[in-house]
């Protein structure tokens, strides 16, 4: 039997994610977000290992205070965690996709849902127990996809050989093809998505939202950053990966080395974090660089305070060129001018926004020389780049609005369903 829309109007929500709370992801503001308007949510997910690749310590001390958040129920199953490597990493994405097609179906049993979301900001294998509980519950699966694959896992050089390619695009087909929508976060991934989806018409674009927290101009400057009002502060904050390309923005420091005006503040972590490390320190650079480490989200706002510009960078690319990062929107929203050193869809958003200044994704002397611009302008035209991309912010991804569209994405999904039910 169908398990459609409730007469009281909410909806049971089953969400699958590789990635949850403690995990600093995007998924948790949006269960958040979907339990104050009243659905009922239910999450699928792993052990919280991301992104050190080591599960985290107060999980191990008290697994039992991480089954609920805010009201949602967490189902989670056992996931070998990241680790370090190739191989790890692999094993990773392979054992959460078996153990919650198997476990996680046997947990879930007793869980009725109205309508499936599937969180993949990579790998797209979160989608086959997604599969398996929508043949199940009999209830349609919306599939957000932050990621492109195979393209990414090529592009990043994990993966060179076109068999095994070719073997991960039939999955991504599998996938699409069972969904009932599929969204993309920039307008560039829908082109890459219809190559494996054979209903188009199933496809839609679903940005990533700008986060109010950002907005709080009143916010104390994170202590773990000394104050320094006579340079100019360049932050970046995220994840540090193959993707954010740190030897190029690191070639960007060397290039204004003998500018002792100008320094950089990276905030964050992930798999390139140990070598950012040491790189800093080979290059003689740690007077230039500040690495305070990773933060929650909600300690981002304190780190921005110090800055005076935000640096967002990718790798060179096509599928690079496709996405648009998520610390975009919340750089925006945070009313600071942005420097980027990447292509296509995310440089186009600083330009379209005046918000900030752009080069070539790779390009050390590109960005050093925006850098320099930036120094070099008054403070009032800074401050008007700020205001420039808070307006464009909230008028393209204002959070709200997007939630009420993804509101209505999750209605369409079960009215379809009903439909060919």
């Amino acid at each position: 039997m169908w398990c459609g829309r409730n007469t009281e109007g909410w909806l049971r929500i089953l969400v699958v994610s590789q990635y949850f709370w403690p995990e600093n992801f995007r998924i948790n503001d949006l269960v958040k977000e979907w339990l104050q308007r009243g659905h009922e949510v239910t999450v699928l997910t792993g052990i919280p290992n991301y992104p050190d690749g080591l599960v985290f310590e107060e999980y191990r001390r008290e697994p039992e205070s991480f089954s609920n958040f805010e009201g949602a129920d967490i189902i989670r199953v056992p996931t070998m965690a990241r680790g370090t490597g190739r191989l790890r990493l692999v094993l990773n994405y392979v054992s959460f996709a078996l153990v919650a097609s198997c476990f996680g179906l046997w947990r879930l049993r007793n869980k009725p849902a109205d309508v499936i979301f599937v969180f993949e900001p990579s790998p797209v294998t979160v989608g086959l127990p997604a599969v398996w509980l929508s043949k199940i519950k009999r209830a349609p699966i919306i599939f957000w996809v932050l990621d492109i694959w195979p393209e990414t896992l090529a592009a990043l050089g994990v993966v060179r050989s076109t068999r095994v390619l070719g073997w991960v695009g039939q999955i991504v087909r599998f996938i699409y093809n069972r969904c009932t929508l599929v969204l993309g976060q920039s307008r560039g991934f829908l082109g890459g998505i219809a190559r494996y989806c054979d209903d188009k018409a199933k496809i839609r674009y679903f940005p990533n939202w700008s986060e109010d927290v950002f907005m709080n101009d009143s916010v104390k400057p994170a202590p773990e950053v000394p104050k320094w009002a006579e340079g100019f502060t360049v932050v970046f904050a995220g994840n540090i990966g193959e993707a954010q390309d740190m030897p190029a923005v690191l070639d960007a420091v060397e290039q204004l080395k003998g500018n002792a005006s100008i320094r950089w503040v990276i905030v964050g972590d992930g798999r390139k974090s140990d070598w950012l490390k040491v790189e800093v320190v080979r290059r003689g650079l740690d007077k230039q660089v500040l690495l305070p480490g990773r933060f929650p989200v909600e300690r981002m706002p304190s780190f921005y305070a110090h800055a005076d510009a935000l640096l967002v960078s990718l790798k060179r690319g096509p599928v690079f060129s496709m996405t648009i990062p998520g610390k975009v929107q919340s750089y925006l929203m945070a009313g600071i001018p942005v420097l980027g050193m990447l292509d296509g869809e995310g440089a186009a958003v600083i330009r379209d926004a005046r918000a900030g200044l752009t080069c070539a994704a790779g390009d050390d002397l590109g960005l050093a020389q925006a850098v320099q611009a930036l120094a070099a302008m008054q403070a009032a035209e800074r401050k008007q780049m700020g205001l420039n991309g808070q307006n464009y912010a909230q008028q393209e991804f204002g959070r709200a609005q997007l939630m009420d569209r993804l509101e209505a994405l999750l209605t369409e999904a079960v009215t379809i369903s009903k439909a060919n039910a």
